[in-house]
């Protein structure tokens, strides 16, 4: 996937729409919205069969291209299993090699952070979240 889906409201609202027209996801609640002519925020939750459940919340430039910021949670009914965020953690070296993007894991959740390289700030990060939930929905 390339960075077009990041150029206007239109196209990225496009990409999140057809992306969530899949078996598994039995609704949803994201939306895309414009903060400025160049800039936006998709936010809302993905619901998934068996119970899986994925929150998100990304800060679009579409004039750069990028994701500025985000934040992604994914849930088994009530019980909060993972997250990513993008806050650095200079300090950590562990991390390092993706810097800033982590993800925080179990068995705690808040301080047991490890390196995401599949997330990043220049390409759509839905695809591979929803694969992630789809994998944990074949186990």
């Amino acid at each position: 996937m390339d960075n077009g889906q990041f150029t206007s409201l239109s196209d990225y609202s496009r990409f999140v729409v057809e992306l969530l027209d899949r078996p598994n996801v039995e609704r949803y609640t994201v939306s895309v919205w414009n903060t400025s002519p160049y800039t936006g925020v998709a936010e809302g939750e993905i619901f998934f069969s068996q119970g899986f459940r994925l929150r998100i919340r990304e800060e679009l430039d579409f004039d750069g291209g990028l994701i500025t910021s985000y934040g992604y949670e994914a849930y088994h009914g009530g019980d909060r299993l993972y997250w990513y965020d993008d806050f650095p953690h200079p300090d950590d070296a562990t991390l390092a090699a993706t810097f800033p993007h982590h993800k925080h894991v179990p068995p705690d959740l808040r301080r047991n952070r490890i390196p995401a390289p599949q997330v990043s700030f220049t390409r759509p990060n839905l695809s591979v979240l929803i694969e992630e939930i789809e994998e944990l929905m074949g186990q």
